[in-house]
This record gives structure tokens, sequence and C-alpha cells, in this order.
């Protein structure tokens, strides 16, 4: 196993050297072509470790990890509205937001693997935890599904918190902080990255116990979750202007959430096989996908209204529309 988890840590700290090294070397937003060939290459890695772990392990960990790897690459989409939010809310550029983006990702992949190690430490010596997060996953997953729509939303609470607890002065390029009257304060990038880090702390608490559901093996379920974190800048910059668009995806993830919380609740009287597992999930963000891509006319009747468009949050409130002033102006207040 040392084996593993020393391939693991050179191809993670290799990619985040040469993200870090050379990608960000000069602040740009990136093209469509740019973000299609880049999440290529994450999806690529993030596969290839999956068939190293057939070959090294046995199909059922590689199945395993492939079903945990795309449980988690499929409910970052939501971290991927959240990101458009408070972009937008603080008027960041967006050859700026790479930079945010990666330190994000950075901070998320050091949380996520303290979360995953005490979970599983816990887990270990208090069994009766994984029925917990069973029932965990389908209430989330049913409210994600049932639950009712606010009419008056507010901005996300990690960039609340953000914006309550820091002393902001202005935007100075891709800095974190900034003199302002003899001071040293927070500039709106440093207000996005917490906000960031904060949003991401709440998705880990559905979205850590689904892999749980599917495996306790640390090895699988720290891999599977970090490989699906490292795309997450170039799914960003994909997606941002086309999140909207996925309607029909948060009803899927809710599903996907049900479908593993019940799994998980139901293991102590059956199994389901683990091939049969990623099959169901596949299908499912796979319907979600394709029915959000179809022509509206031909499963509505019609287009939809703005807000309708809209994904479900986990993560609480967001808003449709804010003044990009309103962000640095209102922190620093």
């Amino acid at each position: 196993m040392l084996l593993g988890w020393a391939i693991f840590a050179a191809v993670v700290a290799g990619m985040l050297a040469l993200d870090l090294g050379v990608l960000q070397k000069r602040a740009h937003e990136p093209s469509t072509r740019e973000a299609l060939l880049w999440s290529g290459v994450w999806i690529s890695l993030g596969l290839a470790f999956g068939a190293f772990l057939w070959v090294w392990m046995g199909p059922d960990d590689a199945l395993a990890y492939l079903t945990g790897y795309v449980v988690e690459k499929a409910l970052s989409v939501d971290n991927v509205f959240v990101f458009v939010v408070i972009f937008g809310a603080l008027a960041i550029p967006r050859a700026l937001h790479h930079r945010v983006l990666f330190w994000g990702v950075f901070g998320a992949i050091v949380l996520r693997g303290t979360f995953i190690f005490a979970g599983l430490a816990l887990i270990e010596r208090f069994h009766f935890l994984l029925y917990g997060f069973g029932i965990l996953l389908v209430v989330l997953g049913a409210k994600l599904l049932f639950g009712r729509k606010e009419t008056e939303e507010g901005p996300p609470v990690g960039l609340r918190l953000a914006q309550r607890f820091l002393r902001v002065g202005p935007l100075d390029g891709s800095a974190f902080t900034t003199l302002l009257e003899g001071r040293r304060v927070a500039t709106p990038m440093l207000v996005a990255l917490v906000a960031a880090e904060c949003s991401d702390l709440i998705f880990a608490v559905d979205s850590i116990p689904a892999v749980f559901a599917i495996t306790n093996d640390p090895f699988l379920v720290t891999t599977s979750n970090i490989f699906a974190l490292l795309g997450m800048r170039s799914l960003y910059a994909l997606l941002a202007g086309a999140v909207v668009r996925l309607r029909y995806l948060p009803p899927a993830l809710a599903l996907v959430l049900l479908f593993i919380g019940a799994k998980l609740l139901a293991a102590p009287w059956w199994k389901l096989p683990i091939g049969a597992s990623l099959g169901v999930v596949a299908a499912l963000l796979g319907g979600g996908i394709v029915a959000s891509l179809l022509p509206w006319s031909a499963l509505t009747g019609s287009k939809p209204d703005a807000t309708s468009t809209r994904p479900l949050q986990r993560s609480g409130k967001c808003p449709s529309t804010m003044s990009p002033s309103s962000g640095p102006d209102q922190a620093a207040t």
C-alpha cells in the first residue's frame, strides 16, 4: 500500500507544481479550448489512476474508486455555481479566477484529507456511524429533490462569513492582501478564497459520506476525492457560463444521494455489487446531463424561464443577480 500512496502523492504534487509554476505564470482568461483540453487531462489522469488500481489492487477496488470519483466529480458541479456567484459578487476579473481556484483547491485537499481520516477513525471505533451517514444522505437527497425553492435569495453562507469577519480593501491585482491607510487588509481575492473554502466545508458534509457509503478503504476514499478536486479549476472554466443550463442535473444528483444512502442503510441485509452501483450512478448522472442538453421543446413544449434553470444548492441560498460592486463595498463596511 505504501507504493500506492507514494505514486498518488507524487502525481498530485507534480500536477500542483505544474499548475502553480507553469500555468499560473501569466494571469489570463482561459479559452474554451484550453479549459476543454485541461479538463480532458485531469479526467484522463483520474481514469488512468483507476486503471492502475485495476491492475494493482483488482477490479473490485478499482470500481469502488471509479464510483467514488464519478460521484465526487458530479457533486463538484454545485461548487462551480457557487464560485460563479462569489466571483460575480466581488467583481473579480476572470483572468484572476485561476489564482483563487488554485489555492482554494489546495486548501480543500488539506481539509478533505483531514475530514476523511477523522471520519474513518470514528467509523472504525463506532461502526454504527455509517448508518448515520446513510440517513444523512437520504435526508439531503430528499431535500435536494423535493425542497421548496426560496423566493428571496441571499449570498452563499461562505461569502457572508468571509465578509463578516474580514476587513476588506480594494482589489490590488492578484494580491490577497494590500495596504489601506497604513494597515494590512484583505482584498476581494482573499474574501473569495475564504468564501470558497467555507463553501467546500459545507459541501463536504454530503460528498465525503457519499464515498464512505461506497468504500471504507482510506486509500480509495482519499484518492477518489482528491482526483475529483484536482480538475476543479478547469471544470469551472469550462462550465461557468453553461452551468445554469444543466437544469436536470440537480435532481439527478439528488437521486444519486438517495440511492447511495439507501444502499448504505440496506448493507446489513443486501449488498449490491460495486459494478452495479457504478452503473446506476452513471445512468442517473448521464440521464440528467442528456435531459438538460436536449431542446426544451422536446421535453416541456416551451423554453424555461430564468429562475427554472438555476441549479439547486446544497450550500444554502445563492443570488440570481448581484451587483458586482456590492461585494467589496459591503465587505468593507
